[in-house]
């Protein structure tokens, strides 16, 4: 894997007010078992979810598609500011580039802003693909926060019970 970006890389930011404590959103997203709640786009579920939250450290995430197919999506912690920054480097199956993600938690009147930079995407079909699931994965996080199970309105994608509540 490369450490430098493809030549033409295009970049993509996504941003969502969650109305949830910062310290609360960074912990959905840092907690595999959290994760694993919120996680895809529409019709795709996350069954399984790894992190070692330090850097150097490696996460994880399956991403079970509609077709039953499982997408794992990888890379290494590259700065860790809890609750408020997340770098990552961005590997979808086996790539032979890395991507690099950057999450910031902005705390804002009645919740967090959450801001995805997404950088070294290779191409526009890349990108509108991340744009998408970026978009579904931030549905499904604002429907957890709001005690909405993200399964009941995005079939396919695991959720919890009544009792089973966000961070």
């Amino acid at each position: 894997m490369s450490a430098h970006p493809p030549t033409g890389s295009v970049a993509l930011v996504v941003r969502r007010t969650i109305r949830a404590a910062t310290p609360r959103v960074f912990a959905a997203w840092t907690r595999p078992e959290h994760l694993m709640r919120w996680w895809g786009p529409e019709g795709v579920r996350c069954p399984a979810a790894e992190v070692d939250l330090r850097v150097g450290g490696r996460y994880r995430i399956a991403n079970r598609m509609p077709d039953g197919q499982t997408v794992w999506i990888s890379g290494a912690f590259e700065r860790i500011e809890p609750p408020r920054l997340l770098v990552y480097s961005w590997v979808v199956g086996d790539a032979p580039q890395a991507e690099r993600v950057t999450v910031r938690f902005e705390p804002v009147e009645g919740g967090t802003e959450v801001i995805v930079v997404h950088e070294h995407i290779p191409d526009a079909p890349t990108r509108a693909s991340h744009r998408h699931g970026w978009v579904g994965c931030l549905d499904g996080l604002q429907a957890v926060f709001d005690g909405a199970d993200p399964g009941a309105s995005a079939p396919g994608r695991a959720g919890g019970d009544s009792s089973d509540r966000a961070p």
